[in-house]
């Protein structure tokens, strides 16, 4: 047997229990508001986009499937959410034509309404769609609530601090960064529940 392979192993687990316990000594009333912030979008029959690069767009997909389907308990009814990161034509289509910079901010501009919300996940907070998306977003006068890492980067500085929720992973491994990301969804998901159907 290995013991420096079981070592680095050993070592990925221990990193991740930690970068989740700097979490959770700063971001559950952050977790808690933006579920409010969620919970009451459904009430007002609105919807939620969601959006990220990479694992963060298998993020965004595993959200909108919580949503849509379930997470624990049986809903009454579904819950409205697309996940931007789904539909190959729409976005290489928007790449070739335009930018791979667009591909978020155009289905945004074309599907976002007053009132829904904009989930938008980055490790980095510097990716250019979703920098783009961001203002797309702000624009078309959607809520917007921003799972990052790090130092935030550049979609920090565009957040609104009167209207929009960042939840930042205090962490600089994007590997850790991504696997708190989704432990905070999973957060959402259960508070969502609670809070509309009280199981």
């Amino acid at each position: 047997m290995d013991l420096h392979l079981l070592t680095r192993i050993e070592t990925h687990f221990a990193e991740s229990i930690e970068t989740k316990k700097k979490a959770l000594s700063v971001l559950p009333e952050i977790i808690l508001e933006a579920s409010q912030l969620f919970v009451q979008c459904l009430l007002d029959n609105k919807k939620i986009l969601v959006c990220g690069n990479g694992g963060s767009a298998a993020d965004a997909q595993h959200f909108a499937a919580e949503l849509i389907n379930r997470f624990e308990i049986e809903r009454p009814i579904s819950l409205p959410a697309i996940a931007l990161t789904t539909d190959t034509s729409i976005i290489t289509s928007i790449a070739n034509d335009y930018s791979y910079r667009e591909i978020f901010a155009k289905q945004i501009r074309a599907l976002g309404q007053a009132g829904d919300i904009l989930l938008l996940i980055s490790t980095s907070g510097n990716s250019e769609s979703i920098l783009q998306a961001c203002e797309a977003g702000q624009s078309r006068e959607l809520k917007v609530i921003a799972l990052t890492g790090k130092d935030g980067g550049s979609l920090s500085n565009l957040l609104n601090n009167s209207t929009d929720i960042e939840i930042r992973v205090p962490g600089s491994s994007t590997a850790r960064i991504q696997e708190t990301h989704l432990l905070i969804i999973h957060c959402l998901c259960d508070l969502i529940d609670k809070q509309l159907f009280g199981q």
